[in-house]
């Protein structure tokens, strides 16, 4: 998460818009759009949506690791 979440680490090392990670493309995106919440927010969920969907196909192994690794003896 910590890494998920990082601003200010790519917003000083990366020059190049084009690499960029999604939350300095969110913020681009804002200022470009002068802050259209509209067209944010549906940035927003398509790039929530893979990460949740995914959550969504891989939740029986998690949880069946979280127990597994939880039970003593």
């Amino acid at each position: 998460m910590m890494s998920w979440n990082d601003f200010l680490g790519p917003l000083i090392y990366l020059n190049d818009e084009t690499s960029y990670t999604l939350q300095l493309g969110l913020q681009q995106f804002r200022q470009a759009q002068d802050t259209a919440w509209g067209p944010l927010m549906a940035a927003s969920v398509l790039i929530a949506l893979p990460v949740i969907l995914l959550y969504f196909f891989v939740q029986k192994r998690f949880v069946k690791g979280i127990t597994f690794g939880g039970v003593k003896g």
